[in-house]
Formats: structure tokens, C-alpha cells, sequence
């Protein structure tokens, strides 16, 4: 083992062998457990394969670890609440990130530059009154 991952071996340990984050991304929030292991993804009790079938999206949670170098060497155990398949995937990778960056500080810049790092402030606009949608109006008649 290298000395930085020995030196990331002891911080866990320190830190009770468990590392704790937060993901957000529309209404999903994922709360992410990070483990030293063998990179194995568990989401709600199930395997990140069986959890979310379409490759784009497993494709999309492991990033971070594809940035950081990081791919096998810790175990991440998920849970996930509220929203859809697709932002519960990108509130997954935003705590992944987060926890990853809570191990190791200097990987904030790589993470950072991806855009792991930042919230994705975008939600879904709410109806207003007297309209149709959130931005549709009912149709104008002039006669």
C-alpha cells in the first residue's frame, strides 16, 4: 500500500472506520456511508446494479471515484429518499463526492473542477394561480 493510501487508511480509522455525507439534487436526498473495501455500492439494501438498471446512470454515480483514482477501494452504503430515479442518482454522486472529499481534503480541487462538489440548485417550478402550468397560460382570445 502507498503512503497516501495508508495515511487515508488511518484517517478512516480515526474518523470510527465510517465516513458520513449528504447528497441533494431535486427533492432525492442520498445519505452515504463510506467504508475502506472493496468498491462495492449498496442502495437501500440492494446492489447499485440492480437499483439502477440503465448503465447511464451507474455510469453517472461512479464519477467520482473515476476522478479521484479512487475506483475499488472503498465500499459506499447508500440510502436514498424522495424524488425520481435520475435525481436520486445525482444526489448519490453529490455525497459520494462529498464523502470523498471529507477523507482526503486534496482531492477538493479535482472534485471541485467536475462540478461534484456543487449542489445543483435546479428544482421543478411550482404552479401558479390563475395559469395553466407553471409557466403555460391558458389560451388568450382576443374576440
Amino acid at each position: 500500500m502507498s503512503n497516501s493510501l495508508q495515511s487515508l487508511g488511518g484517517s478512516l480509522q480515526a474518523a470510527g472506520g465510517t465516513i458520513q455525507a449528504t447528497g441533494k439534487r431535486k427533492s432525492a436526498i442520498a445519505r452515504v456511508r463510506l467504508t475502506l473495501g472493496s468498491g462495492q455500492i449498496t442502495v437501500n439494501g440492494r446492489s447499485m446494479d440492480e437499483y439502477f438498471p440503465r448503465t447511464a446512470l451507474q455510469i453517472m454515480v461512479r464519477t467520482p471515484f473515476d476522478k479521484t483514482e479512487s475506483l475499488g477501494r472503498y465500499d459506499i452504503d447508500a440510502t436514498l429518499s424522495g424524488g425520481g430515479v435520475a435525481g436520486q442518482a445525482g444526489a448519490l454522486r453529490h455525497g459520494i463526492a462529498r464523502a470523498i472529499e471529507k477523507l482526503d481534503g486534496t482531492q477538493r480541487a479535482v472534485l471541485k473542477r467536475a462540478g461534484y462538489l456543487t449542489r445543483d440548485p435546479r428544482k421543478k417550478e411550482r404552479k401558479k394561480y390563475g395559469q395553466k402550468g407553471a409557466r403555460a397560460r391558458f389560451q388568450f382570445s382576443k374576440r
